[in-house]
């Protein structure tokens, strides 16, 4: 199975602030998705993390992948969760934060910096639990938010922490 990529939808739309449904890992439809959530972030520049509302589905599937990136400690890799819930969350910090379906803005957020997570591989039917920090738990809690029907900007403290997203000229 290959992934497709799919067109990345933008506040405000209603799927990005409506909580998703759980999920069968195991069906096709969901195997399906998983692949083209990992097929669309690979193809968006910077991108380190995508769910499912961001493509339009109100299912509870998203894939994080901080290989490289410059604020990362802990990487798991390439990670595509189901029905993904935070177990543990401690070390509470502010951070800046964007999104691809509020592509202008960014946003200082707090958010814990050590990070216990549960859920579902796709086609997996046992619970696995990932533990991390730093920059790859605020990817994760990102976008666990996005399946909850939460954005980034329901978490700043105001208007004051919420930034015009810098273009950088090459």
């Amino acid at each position: 199975m290959t992934g497709a990529v799919r067109t990345v939808v933008r506040a405000p739309a209603e799927v990005l602030g409506t909580p998703s449904e759980p999920v069968d890992p195991t069906a096709p439809e969901i195997l399906q998705l998983a692949e083209d959530l990992v097929a669309t972030m690979r193809v968006s520049p910077g991108c380190v993390g995508l769910a499912a509302p961001q493509v339009g589905v109100g299912a509870q599937v998203f894939a994080v992948d901080v290989t490289g990136h410059p604020k990362a400690r802990t990487v798991h890799g390439q990670l595509v969760l189901c029905n993904a819930r935070i177990v543990e969350a401690s070390q509470w910090q502010k951070g800046r934060e964007g999104c691809m379906s509020v592509p202008d803005l960014t946003g200082d957020v707090k958010r814990a910096n050590r990070l216990v997570v549960a859920g579902f591989a796709p086609g997996g039917t046992e619970e696995i639990e990932i533990t991390t920090d730093a920059f790859e738990a605020r990817a994760l809690q990102h976008e666990i938010d996005h399946c909850a029907g939460l954005l980034f900007l329901d978490r700043v403290a105001g208007a004051h922490a919420v930034y015009a997203r810098k273009v950088y000229l090459e």
